[in-house]
C-alpha cells in the first residue's frame, strides 16, 4: 500500500466544541487589551522623547515630590475609604444575612452600580452644589464611599448569609451570649468576606480618577488622575512609571491581602478544630 492510500485512509480530525474552545475569546481578550498595553507601557517607561533608551523618567518621577505626595494621599484616600465601607457596610450585611427578604432588599445597594459611575458622580456634585457643600475632600471621600460601598457590601453578605447555623446555636448552647457569640463565631467566620470586600474597595480606590476632580472641581488630584494628566501632556515616559508604581502598589496590596486570608483561614480552622 502506498503511502498516499494510507494518509487518505487516516480520519480526519472533527471540531469538537470542548471548555478549552470557550477560553479562547477570553485569552484573545486579554491578549489584544491586558498584556500588549503592559508591553507597552513597560517599553515607554524606558524611552525618552527621541525613542532613546534612558532611565531619566525613573530619575523624574522619584525626585518629583508633588507626585509622592500625590501618590501618599492616594493611599491616605484608600485606606479611609476602605475603612468607612468596612464601618457602615459590615453591620448593613450582618443585619440583612438575618433577615428573609435581605436578598431582595441586597439589590436597591446594587442598583446604583448599573449606572455608569461618571453619571453618579455627576449627579452627587449636583446635590452638593444645590444644598451649598463646599467641594474638597470631604466631598471626595463621601463619592469614593458611595461608588465602592456596594464592592463591599456584596461579598460581606455572601460569607455572612453562608455561615453555618449550627455554629452559632452550639455556642449558644454553651451559654454564650449574643455578643460573644458574635466575636467568637460570627465575626471569625466573616473573614474571608471581609478580606474580599478590603480587596475590591482598596484596590479601585487608589488607582481611580475621575470622582476626586469632578467633587472637588479640581482641587484635589489623586494618583490615576496625575497618570491621565501626564499622558495628556504628552509625557509617555514619566505616565508609564507612574503606572507600573500603581501595578506595583495593586499587586502588593494582593499579595499582603491574599496572605492575610490564608492565614485567617488557617487560625479558624485551628479554633474550630
Amino acid at each position: 500500500m502506498t503511502t498516499a492510500a494510507v494518509a487518505l485512509q487516516k480520519p480526519k480530525r472533527r471540531f469538537k466544541l470542548t471548555k478549552r474552545v470557550f477560553s479562547y475569546p477570553y485569552v484573545l481578550f486579554m491578549l489584544l487589551f491586558v498584556v500588549i498595553p503592559l508591553v507597552m507601557i513597560l517599553v515607554n517607561a524606558f524611552l525618552d522623547a527621541d525613542n532613546n533608551l534612558t532611565l531619566d523618567n525613573f530619575a523624574d518621577f522619584f525626585t518629583d515630590k508633588s507626585s509622592l505626595i500625590i501618590l501618599a494621599n492616594s493611599l491616605l484616600v484608600g485606606v479611609i475609604t476602605t475603612a468607612i465601607c468596612l464601618i457602615i457596610g459590615y453591620p448593613l450585611a450582618y443585619i440583612l444575612s438575618k433577615m428573609p427578604s435581605g436578598r431582595v432588599l441586597v439589590l436597591f445597594y446594587v442598583l446604583p452600580m448599573w449606572v455608569n459611575f461618571l453619571i453618579r458622580t455627576l449627579a452627587t456634585k449636583a446635590i452638593f452644589i444645590a444644598i451649598d457643600v463646599p467641594l474638597g475632600m470631604g466631598t471626595v471621600i463621601f463619592g469614593m464611599v458611595y461608588n465602592y460601598l456596594p464592592f463591599m457590601i456584596l461579598p460581606l453578605h455572601t460569607t455572612l448569609s453562608s455561615i453555618d447555623r449550627s455554629y452559632i446555636e452550639a455556642a449558644q448552647d454553651l451559654g454564650a451570649d449574643s455578643s460573644t457569640v458574635f466575636l467568637k463565631t460570627v465575626l471569625p467566620l466573616s473573614v474571608s468576606g471581609i478580606i474580599s470586600g478590603i480587596t475590591m474597595v482598596f484596590i479601585p480606590t487608589i488607582s481611580t480618577f475621575a470622582i476626586s476632580q469632578l467633587l472637588s472641581n479640581g482641587k484635589i488630584f489623586l494618583f490615576g488622575d496625575s497618570i491621565q494628566m501626564k499622558f495628556e501632556q504628552g509625557l509617555y515616559g514619566v505616565g508609564s512609571i507612574m503606572s507600573l508604581v500603581m501595578l506595583a502598589f495593586v499587586l502588593i496590596s494582593n499579595f499582603i491581602i491574599n496572605r492575610a486570608s490564608r492565614k485567617s483561614g488557617l487560625s479558624i480552622g485551628r479554633s474550630l478544630w
